[in-house]
């Protein structure tokens, strides 16, 4: 690369160095990290030719900085002017094709979209969807017992003990910005019945649970599951009688209308009240308000719930706790690593008549104007993934904030995946918790909720 020029007097007293070109310049050391070399001028146009020349070799580094020439604006500007301007590197030659490559003329293309994309920067810049661990809620098993409990269908899952293994986790969920989550009790089967009693114990597993994370986690956002299943010895998420009568699944004083439930080989015939007046006390969503929850989770699909929930809630003063609505949650197959991981799979019948049929797309619109009109905070739907069809058609539909559950089948399935090798297991976690995103869910219920904010931070597994 040519040396670029500094004119100075004749009188400079700084030491001399001797170029390439076996000329000596002044004012320079020699170095071995030299990059560019460019000039300034020091004095004017007219009195250069009667100054003696010496290079300014700006590409001299020290620790990795580019060392500065302690000059003025004006002289570089000078010396551009002079036509002395700093050499740059070479344009960078066009890559070749490889070997055999037919020559074509280029396609008359005014856009082009993958111009966008040619490069991270790029690519990061017009990223129209973005994740953070502050999107993730981070469903959790707990359970009455001391240590931590392997769940064999949920690799990295385990039944937390309430007082030691669950603090853990929510302390090094919270070190990584996961600052939600949802409990999940696993009752156990002595204190099962088939009318769920156990659901409104003031002083049960979930009511002691948040007590004790409150008080270490004052700010921790606490989402509860309104639902029967876990403490029903029918695993229904309601209360079920052979003789043709049941009860509100709510756990909330609720009108109800009489609808049958009828398993698939015809067995028997159960039926759900939906228009007489039930009382249960005490009610359990005043229960886990009383404790400090956040967000009670009606997950039973029961019409009318979401409104006498809030009606219950208000005439106890706790205006303040939210409502999320498992607004469209489907009859899935998808749910069997949960109902494993709490021992609550349907004793008889299955769940199809309260929970949606999965073919269906314009249903999941009646439920949420319904969820909206009896005042509903969250609307969420579950699955995740298989429906995101259905988290763009609430997201385009309702201003409410949109959740997906990406349920327990999704998880074990990419994290089976991964175990075999036949998929990036990582790489697959954070592409599908993305598709929810994109497709409109605001957060996002997931068992990878520490692991994905791990690997958003940067961490390894």
């Amino acid at each position: 690369m040519a040396s670029t020029v500094f004119h100075a007097p004749c009188a400079c007293s700084a030491p001399s160095i001797k170029s390439l070109d076996g000329q000596n310049y002044v004012g320079l050391k020699p170095s071995a990290n030299l990059r560019f070399k460019f000039s300034c001028v020091k004095t004017t146009v007219k009195a250069r030719e009667s100054q003696r020349l010496f290079i300014v070799r700006a590409g001299e580094t020290r620790d990795g900085q580019i060392k500065k020439l302690g000059l003025s604006d004006a002289e570089c500007e000078a010396a551009v002017v002079a036509g002395n301007a700093p050499e740059a590197p070479p344009v960078p030659p066009k890559p070749a094709a490889p070997a055999g490559t037919p020559v074509v003329p280029s396609l008359p293309l005014n856009r082009r979209p993958r111009r966008n994309r040619k490069s991270p920067a790029l690519r990061a810049s017009f990223q129209e969807t973005d994740l953070s661990p502050a999107n993730f809620v981070y469903p959790l098993f707990i359970h009455e017992g001391e240590e931590d409990t392997p769940i064999g269908a949920m690799p990295g899952c385990y039944r937390l003990g309430w007082r030691h293994g669950l603090v853990e986790e929510v302390a090094k969920a919270r070190d990584v910005g996961v600052n939600s989550i949802v409990l999940f009790p696993k009752v156990p089967d002595a204190l099962k019945t088939p009318t769920g009693d156990e659901a409104y114990n003031d002083n049960g597993l979930v009511p002691r649970t948040i007590r004790l994370l409150k008080e270490k986690y004052p700010d921790l956002v606490i989402y509860t599951d309104v639902a029967l299943d876990p403490y029903s010895s029918d695993g229904h998420d309601g209360i079920v009688r052979e003789d043709g009568h049941a009860f509100t699944p709510s756990s909330v004083s609720v009108c109800l209308r009489v609808r049958e439930v009828l398993t698939d080989s015809n067995i028997s015939i159960f039926q759900r009240l939906e228009d007489e007046l039930l009382e249960l006390r005490p009610e359990a969503c005043g229960l886990w308000a009383r404790a400090g929850a956040d967000v009670v989770s009606p997950s039973d699909m029961m019409d009318g719930r979401v409104g006498a929930i809030r009606a219950a809630l208000d005439a106890e003063g706790f205006h303040h706790v939210s409502i999320m609505s498992y607004t469209a949650k489907y009859a899935s197959s998808f749910y069997g690593p949960f109902r494993e991981a709490l021992d609550s799979n349907p004793r008889f019948g299955d769940k199809k008549t309260y929970q949606m049929n999965p073919a269906n797309y314009r249903e999941a619109l009646v439920e949420a104007r319904e969820d909206e009109s009896e005042g509903a905070d969250i609307l969420l739907v579950k699955p995740g993934l298989p429906y995101l069809d259905i988290i763009r058609l609430l997201r385009d539909k309702s201003p409410l904030p949109i959740a997906a559950y990406q349920v327990s089948g999704e998880y074990s399935m990419i994290k089976a995946g991964g175990v075999l090798k036949m998929i990036d297991e990582e790489r697959v976690m954070m592409e599908s918790l993305m598709c929810l995103r994109r497709a409109g869910a605001d957060i996002i219920l997931t068992y990878f909720a520490l692991q994905a904010a791990k690997s958003l931070c940067g961490e390894k597994r």
